[in-house]
């Protein structure tokens, strides 16, 4: 049984473009798992695969890169991920009252995607943001200075 093709023909051309900025083909083995995060939502076993020959790598060099970096998903998640910073910063700051409301509006725990597939809801170790904590990023929108009122209407601008 013929397996059907994860990587477009779109994102294959998009991969294909980083090389001639770069030294040896490998080097561009974390943009490709965004361009084909960025395309499918998500990193499957079939697209490391796919991006082996691409790539000249083994899908195993592959998914050890993919999963030592928590923004590259190797399951399936939502339309729109939430990370919650966790630091120590955020914490000191609120984050105990921001994640409890989250975890109540979303109806999920972290780790887990909203029923209707629109949001996953993650921690975060740290986004870098101390001086704005506690803070979050919504896919690559950064919110800052967290209270629970101001959620539904950060929720809302994500269909």
């Amino acid at each position: 049984m013929a397996t059907e093709q994860v990587i477009s023909d779109e994102a294959r051309k998009e991969i294909e473009a980083l090389f001639h900025h770069l030294p040896r083909k490998q080097a561009a083995c974390i943009d490709a798992l965004k361009i084909v995060q960025k395309h499918n939502r998500w990193v499957s076993d079939q697209a490391l695969v796919e991006l082996g020959p691409i790539l000249e790598m083994t899908p195993h060099e592959i998914d050890s890169i993919a999963t030592f970096y928590n923004i590259i998903f190797r399951k399936p998640v939502g339309r729109h991920v939430i990370f919650l910073c966790n630091s120590v910063s955020c914490w000191i700051m609120g984050y105990e009252a921001i994640r409890n409301a989250l975890k109540e509006k979303l109806q999920i725990d972290f780790g887990m995607t909203t029923k209707d597939d629109r949001f996953t809801f993650l921690p975060i170790p740290c986004l870098g943001n101390c001086d704005h904590a506690p803070s979050m990023i919504v896919d690559e929108d950064l919110y800052e200075d967290l209270t629970p009122e101001i959620l539904d209407e950060i929720l809302a601008k994500y269909e």
